[in-house]
């Protein structure tokens, strides 16, 4: 007679074979101590930088218009307290190749109580200053210092920068002049002129000077969009928050119709995305293909619509679940609060850093740094006529100002590490709840007490070295991943053919490593959750269990991620359309919504990405919650055979789909 095979996949795990296993394990030791400690001193680390960021840094350096000189303009307790706006000498010079290099404008810029409003040239004002001296008081508040008189010629003015050669009307914008340009009859003007005299002898036209403008105000321009869509959301808030809680409400609806519709949902849009491949020839194979696949995986499908109702019913019996997002959402907010608060300190750490400007950019010093106090007597100045040595940056020569920028690498590490943490222990947490739901022989009454919590805690308790280890991984690979963009867009204008192949290729494996470490480690998190060993170890059994049931991972993947997906994009499309209606003024007899919006597309926006998030946090739940259950699933028909010694902890719905034989393995007779 001949001997029957044992089933090789689980022979030689001690697990399969533990008559006990009654759910998560509760006796546990911490695991991966090691990689806890290190995470620990990377933390405590990003303190201690946090702190002398603090120390060293000024957020003002951002907020505020700087001069040549490195001082604020508008700022108490300086020189400049009462000239909150910035003046440019020469506002024509911005448009000189030095300031596509250095992105600062080649001409002197200083601190004034108000922008020009009328042509005046320093050399008009030497005549007029004969008749009435009031026309150079007036001028003379655009000066570097207070000039008694306009004594010097405009060749010795230009040679020792004080005054402008030239001022005209202008408005101030983002806390700097700008000229005051209007159409005319379809012509741009400047003060209802078109020409005017630069003061140096030459005539411009208003066209130059917007061109000149525009060089600065690509840089300026977020930040005025910036102040009408802070009006925007200052109107619109409290209509914002009724509708992301509007979409909070569907998103739990659906989780809840989920439980009693998930089948109708998979079979009306599945055959809903047949038809419409029908209209289009060309796609029959695929569709002979995609129909082919339906019969022979069709009791595979009936699986994963079970699981998808199993998932609704668990979060049914553990609702605190669905809280648990918000919290995930406050932790990733201070971990990007933090990054954010620290990148900005460490750009602005320092002592303000001068550089020698050339306006037409042919000076061999040029870039080199400067003392602007002495920089006229030095012999830069000699050798290259109308350079000047304007504020570069915010820097300094000690050893902190030396690793700035390896501290800012530092500190977008440590963030995707943290970021990639957080997630990993709201992964674990929910894991180890749903897995006490379906290790419960009784649902819901053996079900223990507060499962999220308990997980939780045993996480943070056991775990934390295993979860740190599984998202340093994955930080490394986003870290080079981010590096490989830095570089092309660094090198894009050097790149042959050949190198732009091998960046698709890098950028590609990259792409699909990323996706391949999220997968393995989510499955990875849930093994930790039940079994408590460490992260290679959990990651290995979770690997030889999918592999073991590849089939059926495949298609509960692609079954439950599109039901979930299209879940969020009818959660996000029904609220997107009725703010859209709200935002529009078009429900004027049922509501009347915001009037007198600059953008109503910024709420409109702001509302359909918040629902979508809203509704993925519910989701990600649910998502994990399948992915729980249907790993518990495949150790329970490995570990058990349905009888009476060795029962199944699934539900009485899943058993019915799955008393079949080709899916129970079957006891071993020698």
């Amino acid at each position: 007679m001949a001997k029957k095979r044992k089933p090789p996949s689980i022979k030689g795990d001690p697990r399969i074979h533990d008559p006990h296993f009654k759910g998560p394990i509760v006796n546990r030791s911490c695991t991966d101590v090691l990689c806890c400690m290190i995470f620990i001193l990377f933390i405590i680390a990003y303190i201690l930088l946090g702190l002398v960021a603090w120390v060293n840094g000024d957020p003002r350096r951002v907020a505020y218009p700087t001069d040549s000189q490195g001082y604020f303009c508008g700022q108490k307790g300086t020189p400049n307290e009462n000239k909150p706006i910035l003046f440019y000498f020469n506002l024509l010079s911005c448009t000189s190749p030095s300031m596509v290099v250095n992105l600062q404008c080649p001409t002197r810029q200083i601190c004034v109580s108000k922008c020009p409003e009328r042509f005046l040239t320093y050399m008009e004002i030497q005549f007029m200053y004969r008749k009435d001296r009031n026309y150079w008081t007036y001028y003379s508040q655009f000066c570097k210092s207070a000039l008694r008189k306009p004594a010097k010629t405009v060749t010795q003015v230009l040679l020792d920068d004080d005054c402008p050669t030239a001022i005209f009307p202008s408005k101030p914008y983002l806390q700097r002049c700008f000229p005051d340009f209007s159409t005319k009859n379809g012509t741009l003007t400047v003060g209802n002129k078109t020409v005017f005299e630069d003061g140096s002898g030459k005539t411009r036209n208003a066209v130059e000077l917007r061109a000149a403008a525009n060089g600065i105000n690509k840089v300026l321009d977020a930040r005025a969009i910036g102040v009408k869509v802070f009006e925007d959301y200052a109107t619109t808030w409290y209509w914002i928050l009724i509708g992301l809680t509007i979409a909070m409400l569907l998103s739990w609806m659906f989780v809840v119709l989920l439980r009693f519709t998930a089948g109708f949902l998979f079979w009306l849009f599945t055959f809903g995305v047949i038809g419409i491949i029908a209209y289009v020839i060309i796609l029959c194979i695929l569709e002979v293909f995609i129909i082919l696949m339906l019969i022979f995986l069709r009791d595979r499908i009936r699986i994963s619509i079970a699981l998808l109702k199993e998932g609704s019913k668990a979060i049914g019996y553990i609702p605190t679940t669905l809280i648990y997002p918000v919290l995930t959402f406050i932790f990733l907010s201070i971990c990007i609060s933090y990054w954010a608060v620290i990148a900005v300190y460490l750009a602005t750490s320092g002592v303000p850093i001068y550089k020698v400007i050339a306006p037409e950019g042919q000076c061999k010093h040029e870039n080199k740094t400067c003392n602007p106090e002495i920089f006229n007597t030095t012999e830069i100045a000699k050798a290259c006529p109308g350079a000047q040595c304007h504020f570069a940056f915010y820097g300094g020569k000690s050893l902190y100002h030396q690793y700035i920028t390896t501290f800012q690498i530092f500190n977008l590490f440590v963030f995707l590490w943290l970021i990639n943490f957080v997630i990993a222990l709201g992964q674990c947490a929910l894991a180890g709840a749903f897995a006490s739901y379906y290790w419960a022989l009784k649902k819901p009454d053996d079900i223990p007490p507060y499962p999220l919590f308990t997980a939780f805690g045993r996480a943070i308790r056991y775990h934390t070295g295993s979860l740190a280890f599984g998202s340093l991984i994955l930080a490394v690979v986003q870290m080079f991943r981010l590096i490989l963009e830095y570089l092309d867009k660094r090198l894009k204008e050097a790149q042959n053919n050949i190198s732009k192949f091998l960046k698709c290729c890098l950028r590609c494996c990259f792409w699909c490593l990323e996706k391949a470490v999220k997968f393995l480690n989510r499955n990875a998190y849930v093994m930790i959750a039940i079994y408590g060993k460490n992260f290679c170890r959990s990651a290995r059994d979770a690997f030889n269990l999918l592999m073991r049931n590849i089939l059926k991972v495949a298609v509960v993947d692609r079954v439950t991620d599109f039901v979930l997906i299209l879940g969020k994009i009818l959660v996000a499309g029904c609220i997107g359309v009725l703010a859209f209606l709200l935002f529009t003024e078009r429900l004027p007899m049922i509501i009347e919504g915001p009037t007198s919006l600059n953008y109503y597309w910024v709420p409109l926006l702001t509302v359909i990405i918040g629902s979508y998030l809203i509704a993925h946090g519910f989701f990600s739940v649910y998502a994990m919650c399948i992915e729980t259950i249907f790993i518990c699933f495949c150790e329970d028909l490995e570990r058990n055979d349905g009888s009476t010694e060795k029962p199944y902890f699934i539900t009485p719905t899943l058993h019915g789909i799955l008393n079949k034989k080709q899916l129970v393995p079957q006891k071993q007779k020698e």
